[in-house]
């Protein structure tokens, strides 16, 4: 018992140190210099301007206005910049976080919709014909998934004791 408690912990601090040393940002920040990487400003590309000056209306305008601050190649064609700097958050921080939210609650959802069902006697025909109601709920209740997979992982209702891992015979 002691001993799966003990690796229980490392495990458990191994994983908080490696969150740590990825959130503060211990590894190095590799800075892409614009004329290194055959970056140009977009508002100073030829190939980007012939580009803009094609567009029709007035929304394909205002995107060639928004993307003219940003880095082009060659080809005229805006580049998605990800070296840490803020001041390119928009480029794929957001709509990364944005992303890992919606998949979370998604598969939030679906886990606590197999979790109320699992103790039923219809079971498997609940998983086959979706419960409308308990699906909505589930879903609902899904907005807040970071906050109960915290609570869950805190209060160690996540983690499944070792004793009830199966392993194979070798």
């Amino acid at each position: 018992m002691r001993h799966i408690f003990s690796r229980l912990c490392m495990s458990r601090l191994c994983a908080v140190l490696l969150s740590a040393f990825l959130l503060f940002g211990l590894a190095p920040v590799a800075h892409a210099d614009a004329s290194v990487a055959g970056l140009t400003p977009c508002a100073e590309s030829p190939r980007f301007q012939q580009r803009a000056a094609a567009a029709r209306n007035d929304q394909a305008k205002a995107r060639f206005n928004v993307y003219s601050q940003a880095l082009c190649g060659d080809d005229g064609l805006p580049r998605l910049i990800v070296d840490g700097r803020w001041s390119h958050a928009g480029d794929f921080l957001i709509p990364g976080l944005l992303f890992l939210y919606i998949a979370g609650t998604i598969g939030w959802a679906g886990r606590s919709y197999l979790i109320g069902v699992r103790g039923g006697k219809d079971a498997t025909m609940k998983e086959i014909q979706i419960d409308m109601p308990l699906a909505f709920k589930s879903t609902l209740s899904a907005a807040v998934w970071p906050l109960a997979a915290f609570k869950e992982f805190t209060g160690g209702k996540m983690i499944e004791a070792e004793s009830k891992i199966t392993v194979s015979p070798r």
